[in-house]
């Protein structure tokens, strides 16, 4: 029954992903995914998720239901089997000081496709475990270059790209974090003025998982023709998460989020883009599409589509800012 479920729901799936008899994925519709939750208990409040989402963001307990408390069974399967290898290769090395490190997940996706929605909603719920884990959230922001370094090598509008971000830290962030150090510290960012915050610091402090979220977390790099280790992001990942829409709506959701931010956020008198709440609306979604085009486009394009297929799993929404897809990378 559910192989011919299964059957009628790929059907009915966009092919947007290549030729699905060669895909590296399994494909499943929310509704076939939403079967897999099975006896996964609902931990969160409707108050609870509306605090947790993003602006813009309709995800609401049914969503839940649907899809986060399916990937939180996949995730708990992914973090014991995690720990069981760990065990047996500690016996096969004959090592008997050594600590399992974090479990640390990726997730990845264009801007205003609602990663910080799926990265907190997550952490609540794997942190909500019978095993009640240590969790701990971390995103990309801190690590981007200062606003006065990006303004002196000309990259403000690059803002978000590769070259943008202090790659040797994040390297050494997550290289501590797996290596299982103590009181590692991220540094922060501020939505409100829009840089990293100078000499402020969070510390992560040996968590049993790690999410960490940013758009370009995907991202590979040259390899050296001398074979040397060249390590990247998502080499310290244990499981990633792509969070895919279509263009057009992704542009769409952008806009609006601008547009809404332009009423609320931006009003204060402090924030970068404050500037903006008091332009007509029709300077203002001017600007909006040119921040779109010039800068975030530019990014999905190059950047972060390109890495969709690096990712263990990937969400794809639709109109609706739902979920209406899941693809899970085969074993």
């Amino acid at each position: 029954m559910i192989q011919a479920a299964r059957d009628k729901d790929e059907a009915d799936i966009p092919d947007d992903f290549g030729n699905r008899n060669y895909s590296p994925y399994r494909f499943f519709s929310a509704d076939e995914w939403a079967r897999f939750r099975a006896d996964t208990p609902m931990t969160l409040t409707a108050d609870e998720v509306q605090r947790l989402r993003s602006l813009n963001d309709p995800i609401d307990l049914d969503e839940v239901r649907r899809i986060y408390l399916s990937l939180s069974r996949l995730l708990s399967a992914h973090v014991e089997s995690s720990q069981i290898l760990f065990e047996q290769r500690k016996r096969f090395l004959s090592l008997s000081d050594e600590s399992k490190t974090p479990f640390v997940i990726g997730i990845a996706g264009s801007v205003a496709v609602g990663k910080s929605t799926t990265a907190r909603i997550l952490a609540e719920l794997l942190s909500r475990w019978p095993s009640s884990p240590k969790v701990d959230l971390v995103t990309t922001d801190g690590f981007l270059l200062p606003n006065a370094v990006l303004k002196r090598e000309n990259m403000m509008e690059r803002k978000g790209f590769p070259e943008s971000y202090d790659t040797g830290a994040l390297l050494r962030f997550l290289s501590a974090i797996k290596a299982g150090q103590a009181n590692v510290r991220a540094p922060t960012y501020s939505h409100l003025t829009y840089d990293v915050l100078p000499n402020e610091f969070r510390t992560v402090d040996r968590p049993d998982i790690l999410i960490f979220e940013g758009i370009n977390v995907l991202q590979s790099r040259s390899l050296p023709a001398d074979g040397k280790i060249v390590p990247m992001v998502s080499d310290f990942f244990d499981f990633s998460i792509y969070i895919h829409a279509e263009e057009a709506l992704i542009h769409s959701w952008y806009v609006e989020r601008f547009m809404r931010l332009r009423e609320t956020a931006f009003r204060d008198p402090h924030s970068y883009f404050h500037r903006y709440a008091t332009i007509s609306e029709e300077e203002a979604l001017s600007i909006a599409e040119g921040l779109w085009q010039n800068t975030n486009l530019k990014n999905l394009r190059q950047n972060i589509l390109p890495t969709r297929p690096r990712a263990d799993l990937i969400l794809q929404k639709g109109e609706n800012h739902l979920v209406e897809t899941v693809a899970l990378r085969k074993l």
